[in-house]
């Protein structure tokens, strides 16, 4: 793993930045709402800024990990503060700091327990920011779980529908896969040998048997996916949504589920290559059983925030199909929508919100007609569905292109059964616009107003996000591409496969890894 150490700490001034941005709103006096919302705003921003920089200064011919940073903290047990981004980490850098900051002006108008709700959505988005970036195992364990514990109180306090039980059910789970992801970590630290929690050092000097790697990778894959909402684990995602509040659930669906998934391709797929290759036609099945559950479950739904949470289950299954073909352009189209999903389902939790903020209901059959009345919030909530019915010139639809490339050539029985689900979503999600932005107006909505410039920028950002990134996927395919070449390259020589070029021949080699 090829590393380049940082000239200057811009990793760690992020966390410092969201760290002084919490410490100061804790000391402000319980009712400066107004001072509490700068801050936050300015931290956000301030963040934003430096992902965009680091999103524009990876030095995409170098490729490996940059900006590295480390500092020995228990040398005696192999625990060291390490830090550095590759082509998979900095995109998701980028998205943490446009749903941060757009989160943190979305909730502009929130008017109850001001101080205590960006208090807690700070300390989220420190642990999701020290997740992305951190290259020690103990360290990956300890910001998984800090972005984890506020999500109980944001949603139990400032959330809606059922939130008590959405609250608890969400923690219940991802303390589960927490619990699963702990002895995986332990257990490889410790059959290595090498007495470190190095992930670099791990990957370049371990190694594992079969049995190990295989053992490793289905904790991980449990741990992690429980929070990628990977099916059958994903009961907790809809729920949770629903519960939660409007910037918490454009982090929770647009960042938090990204952490599942980028740690099953972070630690399960660096470490236990010959793990990720035999367990890779069970993620195949499990992420289509999951494209198709999404699917037919959100074809029911009569609440808008259901019809985006079933959406994200079966969403984030085109990553876990991406990430099964183990091919360059699955992982490409894997990160990729992680991205893109990233961007467009805040967008869509964003307006739908709004909306819900002005008319107090959800309820799809109770909409109708409001691009009448309300045309940007409902621009809005149009650009969010196009992109998840996958649009081209939209982000998320370069995304799918090269999963389902990769799918068809790998698993093209299951690539046609997703394909075809899709379709009907589509047209259901079609449905769904005509009946809420489209048609006659109910006449309950003729008095509402539409969104002030000050409520739409952070819509703005996002949408320009969806389709910047659809108009020039290279932006984003180039820099994914200098750490998924390298990531299948290794797995070749790990494994015993000649690597991007001999996808054809790849389901046989995954069928054949089966006793």
């Amino acid at each position: 793993m090829q590393m380049h150490a940082a000239q200057f700490p811009f990793l760690s001034t992020i966390l410092l930045i969201c760290i002084f941005g919490l410490a100061l709103v804790l000391v402000l006096p319980k009712n400066s709402n107004a001072a509490v919302k700068w801050v936050s705003a300015a931290c956000s921003a301030a963040t934003l800024a430096l992902s965009v920089f680091l999103f524009a200064a990876y030095d995409r011919g170098a490729g490996g990990m940059q900006f590295v940073e480390r500092l020995d903290w228990i040398p005696s047990m192999g625990i060291s503060y390490l830090n550095g981004i590759d082509g998979f980490a900095a995109p998701m850098l980028l998205l943490t700091g446009i749903v941060f900051f757009t989160g943190v002006v979305s909730m502009w108008e929130l008017d109850f327990r001001v101080k205590e709700f960006f208090a807690l959505f700070i300390l989220l988005v420190i642990g999701v920011y020290g997740m992305f970036m951190a290259l020690d195992l103990f360290f990956i364990f300890v910001w998984f779980d800090v972005s984890l514990l506020p999500m109980y109180l944001l949603i139990v306090i400032w959330g809606s529908s059922a939130r008590e039980y959405g609250a608890m059910k969400l923690t219940l789970y991802l303390l589960f896969g927490s619990a699963m992801i702990l002895p995986g970590i332990i257990y490889l630290a410790a059959v290595s040998g090498l007495e470190t929690f190095s992930l670099p050092a791990l990957v370049e000097n371990a190694s594992f048997s079969g049995f190990e790697q295989k053992t490793a990778f289905l904790l991980f894959y449990i741990g992690f996916g429980i929070l990628a909402g990977v099916w059958p684990f994903h009961s907790w995602s809809p729920t949770g949504h629903v519960a939660a509040p409007t910037a918490v659930s454009m982090l929770h669906a647009g960042v938090l589920m990204k952490i599942g998934a980028f740690g099953i391709l972070r630690v399960g797929m660096f470490l236990c290559p010959e793990g990720w290759m035999y367990w890779s036609p069970m993620m195949a099945v499990l992420a289509v059983i999951g494209i198709v559950y999404g699917v037919m479950v959100g074809l029911r739904q009569t609440d808008l925030k259901f019809v985006i949470g079933y959406s994200s289950v079966s969403h984030m299954g085109i990553v876990g199909l991406g990430f099964a073909t183990m091919t360059v352009d699955g992982i490409n189209g894997a990160v990729f929508q992680m991205f893109a999903h990233g961007v467009m389902t805040a967008l869509f939790f964003s307006a739908v919100g709004h909306i819900y903020d002005r008319t107090h209901t959800r309820e799809i059959g109770e909409l109708g007609g409001l691009s009448a009345v309300m045309p940007a919030a409902s621009g809005y909530f149009v650009i969010a569905a196009l992109a998840g019915i996958g649009v081209p010139c939209l982000a998320s639809f370069w995304a799918e292109l090269l999963v389902f490339i990769a799918a068809f050539r790998v698993y093209p029985a299951l690539a046609m059964i997703s394909v075809g689900v899709l379709v009907v979503n589509a047209l259901f999600m079609l449905r769904v616009v005509r009946n809420t932005c489209f048609g006659p107006l109910n006449d309950r909505w003729a008095h509402l107003k539409d969104m002030r410039f000050a409520m739409g920028m952070p819509r703005a950002v996002l949408a320009a996000a969806i389709v910047g990134f659809g108009l020039m996927p290279f932006l984003m395919y180039d820099l994914i591409q200098t750490a998924s070449v390298p990531l299948i390259h290794s797995l070749g020589q790990a494994v015993g496969f000649a690597g991007p070029e001999s996808v054809e021949t790849l389901f046989t080699e995954l069928m054949s890894v089966w006793p």
